[in-house]
């Protein structure tokens, strides 16, 4: 059996649904289990619906409506007949959300989250399910609440392997092209729950684990997995195979590969992987599975803009210990500053981070109380995968460079544009 998994930019329209139609006609549907994510930009749509329910917004109803016209047009688009029971489908579920929000009394901002979110790959899978049936393609659709089970850690669902597996073993039908959501679960009590980030790809790879598949297909906008980020780096390359480990080690640095979670399962029984392109799905993309020989050949790039690059010393010049650390680490966790670079020495201690949600000048105002600050804004941090002379001087050409780290396969650098000269 194969998984493949479509995320939301080809399902973002009608055309794009028509086109994972041609997809399947192209590369064969039989022993498959499709999982879709929400169109679009929905789950970014229905966050602003969470934002305007828990702010009592004038705006919420609004904002659901938005959602609605969105999807309404996809079906328009779609089917003809108006009256084809998929209108009503994507209705009920429409209603579903809404009556939650009016009988709701959790507090719980993560709980509300996965019950609204939810609907995007709900209604997703229920117009391509009904899509599909008429063009004369059988399918069926699975809500995969009632396979994926998880403890209540809303938003960041831990999986229970044991249940999981025994419902995907004993009710999935590999004689038919089946249709599910990616990105969601239930827990005990049936309440949904989301798997947190890259959650449908992570949704692709458990059914492939417990269905024992013979590969998953991750389909992109893009022919495969590049060494670079084709909006900062010219030339990038087409990584045609490379190790679960070597995916591993470039989604840690930060690259738009795959989610560890993702491979994880993967690995354990050695299912390949592959990442192809939904609009030229004959190429044969780029292949993950088991292999030291599968290492890429060339240098790898990843970047990330707009960083944050703090150095705090120790005020009396005492050394900064495991328990200086730990709190420090605290307060990086509790201000939700993401971690991509350490460096420390006998009095200091510098992070690259991610300060996502604008909460460094809260921090900065708590740190300053134990240590001296300083901090660079607007950084970049570049870690290059399998370095050499050559692809260091591309990447530091025309940059200051604030700091630098190497391993043996890997180098880091946080640097800065220098400044142009004004003649």
């Amino acid at each position: 059996m194969r998984v493949f998994k479509f995320g939301g930019a080809s399902v973002k329209d009608a055309d794009s649904i028509k086109n994972v139609y041609n997809v399947l006609q192209q590369v064969g549907y039989n022993d498959v289990l499709i999982v879709i994510s929400a169109m679009g930009k929905t789950t970014n749509a229905l966050e602003v619906v969470v934002k305007n329910y828990r702010e009592k917004s004038p705006e919420l109803q609004a904002s659901i409506q938005e959602v609605k016209k969105y999807h309404n047009q996809i079906l328009l688009d779609l089917f003809e007949d108006e009256n084809n029971p998929v209108f009503n489908t994507v209705k009920e579920l429409f209603n579903d959300m809404e009556n939650f929000l009016k009988k709701n009394k959790s507090p719980n901002y993560n709980f509300i989250y996965d019950q609204v979110v939810s609907t995007g790959e709900l209604v997703s899978t229920a117009i391509v399910s009904h899509y599909f049936s008429s063009m004369g393609l059988h399918n069926q659709w699975l809500d995969v609440r009632d396979y994926i089970k998880t403890d209540t850690t809303y938003r960041d669902a831990v999986v229970d392997w044991e249940q999981t597996q025994q419902n995907i073993a004993q009710k999935v039908n590999r004689k038919v092209l089946s249709i599910t959501q990616g990105f969601l679960g239930s827990d005990e009590n049936s309440f949904t729950t989301t798997l947190g980030r890259e959650g449908s790809d992570y949704t692709a790879a458990i059914f492939a684990y417990c269905l024992n598949a013979e590969n998953v297909t991750i389909w992109k906008d893009v022919k495969g997995v590049l060494n670079a980020d084709p909006r900062y780096f010219d030339n990038a390359k087409l990584l045609n195979q490379i190790s679960y480990r070597e995916a591993i080690e470039l989604a840690f640095y930060g690259a738009s590969v795959i989610h560890p979670k993702t491979l994880q399962p993967l690995q354990r029984k050695e299912i390949p992987l592959f990442v192809k392109s939904f609009t030229e799905p004959l190429l044969p993309g780029t292949s993950v599975s088991k292999g030291a020989d599968l290492e890429p050949h060339m240098s790898c790039y990843i970047v990330k803009k707009n960083q944050l690059l703090v150095s705090l010393s120790s005020l009396d010049f005492s050394f900064i210990m495991e328990e200086n650390i730990s709190e420090i680490f605290a307060l990086l966790h509790k201000y939700k500053m993401k971690v991509h670079l350490i460096q420390n020495s006998a009095i200091s201690f510098s992070v690259c981070v991610d300060d996502k949600f604008g909460n460094f000048a809260e921090l900065k105002n708590i740190l300053a109380q134990k240590f001296k600050v300083s901090y660079n804004e607007d950084v970049s941090l570049y870690t290059i995968r399998h370095f050499t002379e050559k692809s260091v001087n591309a990447v530091a050409d025309n940059k200051e460079i604030l700091v630098k780290q190497v391993s043996r396969e890997t180098m880091q650098l946080v640097t800065r544009e220098l400044q142009q000269e004004t003649v």
